[in-house]
């Protein structure tokens, strides 16, 4: 399933390696989404608040395993674009060993702070405990989550993005399986949903590893270093920038949590709800940039940086059309969306985030131009220019929304998430058009 993305047409070539990254990312959130909907429906909408108190800081662990993910995936695609086969196996095994204790640390960091993170959030009391709960037992799963995303990158970064898929719909399908069985017949309530992910997202990841320690044998079994302080600097220089932007836009979503929080129970129930929509969107928009990063990584280290702006005009077209659909469905069906992770009498409930659905989500249009022209910046290394463009969007979203929900309540902080996201795309834009097409119209090579 190892595919070489330097050769065909782009646009054919990025279509058939982005459907199945695609649907991986809709089977992720899909179960995801199960989490709050069985908590909600059958545990109760204190459950579901509880449950969303946490988001944040599980999304920040999250960011540090997608950063290490697309750190590797971005360095190994271009060692494997350019043919370097033994700096490729390098650079895999130091990107596992990186990640077990990366994994270590995160574990032992988060647990010691995860009471202070939920009252610095002022997580309202009626909900602070089953909170604690959930994110305890979710930190604890943060090895199976970094190995996981770090066999998932590698994969993508030698062009299959078909085993992952595999992987995430049996994950997702365990994963609904055992919510069921720990809070419907177990009533283990907002402990049942965290151990259930904490199971499922186990089986998967020791499954990946060792399906990725089998396929890299198609390399060779000569002896290489298994680890080095230099290709863990070219890691370092993708993979840190990718786990700053994902970890600060989620520290940013800790200080709108923090604002939410503040409106109690039934606005944090309902922006619980909606974010699930919304990240279910901007999960597979991301991951079709994850496809143009490992797109342009490839051609990148091949020396066909003319192929990189073709990847991307075809990028573009799914994109707007995924987009577009999206945000039709999202905006008519927004009340019976939200309705599925409340009981049908919680109208506040219903009504807030229905509101918050139709306010973001007819700017999706601009969010996928902007992931793209990151997701191109970071496969061909201009990581300043990519980091300037996600901050200006976090910063921009935070102050504003501070601003706005002084004015307009809760309504206010959902305002600030469209505002953002144009002048985000804006600067990204211009970034593309001046770091990306100059290589791409002189055709620069570059050496790795």
């Amino acid at each position: 399933m190892i595919k070489d993305l330097t050769k065909g047409s782009p646009s054919k070539t990025l279509f058939m390696y982005s459907i199945p990254l695609l649907l991986s990312a809709a089977f992720q959130q899909f179960y995801n989404m199960a989490d709050s909907i069985i908590a909600g429906k059958f545990a109760g909408t204190k459950a579901l608040a509880a449950v969303g108190a946490s988001y944040p800081i599980t999304m920040i662990i999250i960011a540090v395993a997608v950063g290490l993910n697309t750190g590797c995936s971005v360095v190994i695609s271009q060692f494997f674009g350019s043919k370097k086969i033994k700096r490729l196996r390098t650079g895999i095994y130091t990107s596992l060993i990186a990640a077990v204790i990366i994994s270590a640390v995160m574990i032992l960091v988060c647990f010691e702070t995860s009471k202070f993170a939920l009252k610095a959030l002022n997580t309202p009391q009626d909900i602070f405990s089953d909170a604690l709960t959930y994110l305890n037992i979710y930190i604890f799963g943060v090895f199976f989550l970094v190995i996981y995303n770090i066999s998932n990158g590698i994969f993508a970064a030698l062009g299959d993005s078909k085993t992952p898929l595999y992987f995430l719909i049996c994950s997702s399908l365990g994963n609904i399986f055992l919510d069921m069985l720990f809070v419907i017949n177990f009533k283990m309530g907002v402990a049942g949903v965290a151990w259930a992910t904490f199971i499922a997202q186990g089986i998967a990841a020791l499954f990946a590893f060792v399906v990725l320690m089998r396929r890299i044998r198609i390399f060779g079994t000569e002896k290489v270093p298994v680890f080095s302080f230099t290709m863990l600097r070219n890691l370092s220089y993708v993979a840190i920038p990718s786990i700053l932007q994902q970890s600060l836009v989620s520290v940013g979503n800790l200080f709108i949590q923090a604002m939410v929080n503040s409106f109690g129970a039934d606005v944090i129930a309902a922006y619980s709800s909606a974010i699930r929509i919304n990240t279910f969107a901007l999960v597979s928009m991301n991951t079709i940039s994850g496809g143009i990063s490992s797109f342009s990584a490839q051609n990148y280290g091949a020396g066909k940086n003319e192929r990189i702006h073709g990847g991307f005009k075809a990028a573009l077209k799914m994109m707007s059309a995924f987009s577009v659909a999206v945000s039709i469905l999202c905006f008519v069906f927004s009340r019976g969306l939200i309705g599925m992770f409340v009981e049908s009498g919680e109208i506040n409930v219903i009504n807030i985030g229905s509101m918050f659905l139709k306010i973001i989500v007819p700017f999706y249009i601009f969010v996928d131009a902007k992931i793209l022209c990151d997701g191109v910046l970071r496969g061909t290394e201009k990581m300043i220019a990519f980091m300037i463009s996600t901050f200006t969007d976090l910063i921009l979203r935070v102050i504003i929304s501070f601003i706005l929900m002084r004015f307009f309540g809760e309504t206010g902080i959902w305002l600030s998430w469209p505002i953002g996201w144009v002048i985000g795309t804006g600067v990204s834009f211009i970034f593309y058009k001046l770091q990306v097409m100059p290589i791409v119209r002189k055709g620069v090579s570059v050496e790795i």
